[in-house]
């Protein structure tokens, strides 16, 4: 496969720093799934709008040419960059104010042709077969259109090369909109080669089906939020029993870790859903007031058995040296992030609230708006520091040598603010742990019970034992 372009490379390693910026942590997981010797089409479910192709390309080991409605290369930022990796233009009927039916499909048509050959020629491309990015835990409708994609490509790859593959891609999020917090890219095994028997038509609906079926297995869809939550909470409660069982404490979660536990929780719900329904109903009912017994007390399943260890007096005394020693050594520059960086992320919050038609545009709101007012932020400062030499304030006599320098310790100091902070919330959530512990203690034997009875029901489903079975 062909070393991909230096612009392409270079903006590659942008997004990768975005991404990773916005995002506490980027777990992938399957790259050994991608083939090096020929093309293919990724397919994924578009919960978080740009922000999910992004991620597709940032962790991809091969390039990616993206397919997206024209519009989006149209907008400022944005467009010049999706230019620039290629990204080929699809015409949607909405978009199309001053475009015939005819001229749309023909500009559709070429628009597919030009993907198909890169896919053919070895590169990958990706699309999004709902067609739309949704704030749904489940998949909106799939389309045909990435699977018509594909089999152009097959007919398109020369003679005696490998056929290229379809890949499914689950994305989950932890909390896809918030700043700094994980998210896990797994790349799915290839799908099973397509039958080449009956018409095109028949053929692009059959693997229609097939990637429906795929990204289904991928995203482990719920119908709802209320219960995509539920069955978060049986998956946290039950590491935290078996761990107190033992006499430890649970082990760190991962995003991958979230998304196993989830699949497994989810699989033995479903299957009992529809053999025994009131069942099901009755454990849904208990585990509600479970969860809502413990986010009234603003506590983890973890917090019922001992106080977090982030907690432990020693390690609020390194806590407190240790901002004494930042508040010693580093006033200026702390101080300058503050008095730099708290103005654009507060007006950035409330830009993403405006301009975000829903959740899913969010983090791409935050993200580019980012881009924009963080660095307009530090230009700001170093000016108006080049510009103080002028006016009698007590600086070097080099003006626009002391701007730069204030320019990159504003961003410095973002920087250091963004990490201390996280360090103080993880302090703060701590205390209101032990406060809340303290406060509450007579209810804690309570849920611990609660805990235990709902672990013991849910294995039971998970070994295929009904839970009233289990229980007597």
């Amino acid at each position: 496969m062909d070393r991909p372009p230096l612009v392409y490379r270079m903006l590659r390693q942008l997004v990768r720093g975005i991404v990773r910026m916005f995002y506490r942590r980027v777990e992938v997981e399957g790259r050994e799934h991608v083939p090096s010797d020929r093309g293919g089409l990724f397919v994924a479910w578009h919960p978080n709008g740009l922000i999910d192709p992004a991620l597709i390309l940032a962790t991809s080991p091969h390039r990616v040419v993206f397919g997206a409605r024209d519009g989006l290369l149209r907008w400022p930022l944005v467009g010049p960059i999706m230019r620039a990796l290629g990204t080929v233009p699809i015409y949607r009927a909405q978009d199309q104010e001053g475009m015939s039916p005819e001229e749309r499909r023909d500009a559709n048509r070429a628009s597919l042709g030009a993907l198909a050959d890169q896919i053919a020629s070895g590169s990958f491309s990706a699309l999004f077969p709902e067609g739309v990015s949704h704030d749904a835990p489940h998949l909106a409708e799939v389309r045909a259109g990435a699977a018509r994609l594909f089999l152009q490509a097959v007919e398109q790859t020369p003679a005696g090369q490998p056929p290229p593959v379809v890949i499914p891609v689950g994305l989950h999020y932890e909390d896809k909109d918030v700043f700094r917090t994980d998210v896990l890219v797994e790349f799915h095994p290839p799908l099973a080669a397509v039958a080449a028997d009956g018409d095109r038509q028949q053929q692009a609906q059959a693997l229609t089906k097939r990637i429906e079926a795929a990204l289904v297995d991928a995203v482990h869809p719920t119908a709802d939020w209320a219960l995509h939550r539920l069955m978060h909470r049986a998956r946290t409660l039950i590491g935290a029993e078996a761990a107190a069982r033992r006499g430890e404490r649970p082990a760190p979660e991962t995003i991958r870790s979230r998304a196993e536990g989830f699949e497994q929780i989810w699989a033995g719900y479903q299957v009992h859903h529809e053999a025994s329904p009131e069942t099901i109903d009755t454990l849904r009912r208990d585990l509600t007031r479970y969860d809502d017994g413990l986010r009234t007390l603003g506590l983890t399943d973890a917090d019922l058995d001992r106080p977090p260890r982030v907690g432990s007096p020693l390690v609020v005394i390194g806590a407190l040296l240790q901002a004494a020693a930042v508040a010693l050594l580093l006033p200026p520059l702390l101080a300058l992030g503050v008095i730099v960086n708290v103005p654009p992320y507060w007006l950035l919050k409330g830009v993403a609230s405006v301009a975000s038609s829903s959740e899913k545009d969010t983090a791409t709101v935050k993200i580019f708006g980012g881009l924009v007012l963080f660095p307009l932020a530090w230009a700001l400062a170093g000016l108006a520091a080049a510009l103080g030499v002028g006016v009698g304030l007590d600086l070097p006599e080099a003006p626009w040598a002391v701007g730069l320098l204030v320019a990159a310790l504003s961003a410095a100091g973002g920087v250091a603010v963004l990490f201390y902070s996280e360090v103080a919330v993880g302090a703060w959530r701590a205390v209101r742990t032990r406060v809340a512990r303290w406060r509450h203690h007579h209810r804690l034997g309570g849920l611990r019970r609660q805990r235990a009875n709902l672990h013991d029901r849910f294995l039971a489903l998970a070994d295929g034992v009904p839970a009233a079975q289990a229980a007597a």
